[in-house]
């Protein structure tokens, strides 16, 4: 946590649909919204077959991000959190478009999984309707996927993200806007198909109420209840009317639905499929609409990594139960990376020494849990698992760092598996996994003894480390480890030296 909490903090969904920025005053503990922007960007009907991100669309989206950028570039780092969803997670050039959005937006962009971006936007509505005990169904229509969250007050309790979004939908059944009633037949069993392995999951007995979390069901809203097909947000009934109304019709400029936004038109068929289909497949009779949305909960994070409740810890705590871990050993490990830390200094990471020791911690409590796999190459097992395994909190790029540490920490130490990592852990992930190794080597008996005063300096890439005198001449088995670790570091480009 910094010293003194930001005095405004920002939120930046980068959706498949739409790109949306939500700014806030932030006095003790309190928020209050200062602004909000939004541009349908449409992202996803960018995607070509191959999963690439076309030039036209990455410009469009370069030129709102540069919009953006003039309301936050100067805003604190830890003031500000971006996200990217479903088509930043699917395009195989994402990475050309982030460089230059960074750049914009003088901040990371983070890209999140589906189950992520489902967490956040339950705790979006959960802060925006307040808490009560009743089970909630949350779901939330982007471009490219649509999530759906069961949950109580403000803890989610089953979540999933489907690969179906109102962009990709109406790009796929509702070409250059035409309707037909085959075409919304085919739409809808699409999602059907879709629901198939969650339905029993999500069905209606399993929660007491249905929120929309989104533009699309906000907009449906809005249109079943101007034209009186409903008088409480979104009901089946209403929806029966709508999707007839649609049917009638042979392109979407024909709708003549004036309470609808006409940039919303072109993606309106798309996302009345996903609703008739959700609602037909988990027996929804009606449907309130939230405001609080990814955005929101996004800002309910940042808040939480400022006030010391970063549901990163909490993930990790959680996965280290779950893998029986040894939490006695993780602490001494614990304590020697702080203890080199602390010889190391605080300039030796620069802006990033908080981050650095975050996920030390992070990477000495969850080193081990392939152990709970198999103990042969078991920081192969537990490598997996960080990058692979649902994560509350992380980004995928947060999974892969912290996984490229755990896997680096023994054995074999590759330099080029740090190269891909953005920038500054491309540079201090190697010296942070040294640190991380030379604790777990010299707690590799596993006993409960407190380490002699040893000294350690990292200039550029020579370890030095010095044992109180005769120390090593009692520690063979140490002094025969480290022999060997030097030659492991060997390989990424480090020398280690010990006396």
């Amino acid at each position: 946590m910094p010293n003194k909490p930001p005095e405004i903090v920002a939120a930046v969904d980068l959706g498949s649909n739409s790109f949306h920025m939500i700014v806030c005053s932030l006095t003790e503990g309190n928020l209050q919204i200062l602004d909000r922007l939004k541009e349908m960007v449409r992202l996803a009907a960018g995607l070509d077959k191959r999963n690439y991100l076309d030039a036209d669309t990455q410009k469009r989206a370069l030129d709102c991000v540069e919009r953006f950028g003039q309301r936050i570039r100067n805003f604190p780092p830890e003031s500000v959190r971006i996200v990217g969803t479903s088509t930043l997670r699917m395009a195989k050039n994402s990475q050309q478009f982030l460089d230059k959005a960074e750049k914009a937006l003088n901040h990371p962009i983070h890209i999140i999984s589906g189950i992520e971006e489902a967490r956040l936007i339950y705790q979006g509505v959960a802060h925006s309707l307040g808490s009560n005990a009743n089970l909630r169904l949350v779901m939330d229509i982007g471009g490219g996927s649509t999530e759906y969250i069961i949950g109580s007050g403000d803890m989610p309790r089953v979540k999933e993200s489907l690969r179906m979004g109102c962009v990709l939908v109406s790009n796929a059944f509702f070409k250059e806007g035409k309707l037909s009633k085959n075409a919304f037949t085919q739409a809808t069993l699409f999602a059907e198909q879709r629901l198939e392995p969650v339905q029993i999951q999500f069905q209606r007995s399993n929660w007491d109420e249905a929120i929309g979390a989104s533009g699309s069901l906000r907009s449906i809203a809005k249109v079943l209840e101007a034209k009186n097909w409903s008088n409480n947000g979104i009901t089946r009934e209403g929806l029966e009317l709508l999707v007839a109304h649609m049917n009638q019709c042979n392109h979407v400029d024909e709708l003549n639905l004036p309470e609808l936004d006409p940039e919303r038109l072109p993606v309106f068929p798309g996302g009345v499929a996903i609703v008739y289909a959700t609602f037909k497949s988990l027996g929804i009779e009606q449907m309130t609409v939230s405001d609080g949305a990814l955005r929101e909960g996004l800002i309910q994070d940042l808040l939480g990594r400022l006030y010391d409740h970063d549901i990163r810890s909490a993930t990790v705590q959680t996965m280290a139960d779950r893998y029986h871990t040894d939490k006695g050993h993780a602490t001494r490990i614990k304590q020697t990376t702080g203890y080199i830390l602390s010889q190391l200094g605080g300039d030796f990471f620069g802006s990033n020494h908080e981050h650095v020791e975050q996920f030390l911690n992070w990477a000495a409590d969850l080193h081990e849990i392939g152990h709970d796999i198999a103990l042969s190459q078991y920081h192969k097992h537990s490598a997996y698992v960080v990058e692979n395994g649902d994560f509350a909190g992380f980004s995928r790029q947060d999974q892969i760092l912290l996984s490229t540490i755990v896997k680096s920490h023994r054995r074999k130490f590759s330099r080029s598996r740090f190269n891909e990592l953005p920038f500054p852990w491309n540079v201090d992930a190697p010296n942070l996994t040294v640190i991380l190794r030379l604790s777990v080597l010299l707690h590799r008996n596993r006993q409960e003894h407190v380490l002699p005063d040893f000294k350690i300096s990292l200039i550029k890439s020579k370890i030095r480390l010095q044992f109180p005198d005769k120390w090593l001449d009692q520690a063979a088995l140490t002094r025969a480890d480290l022999i060997q670790e030097a030659d492991y570091v060997k390989s990424a480009g480090f020398k280690l030296e010990f006396a």
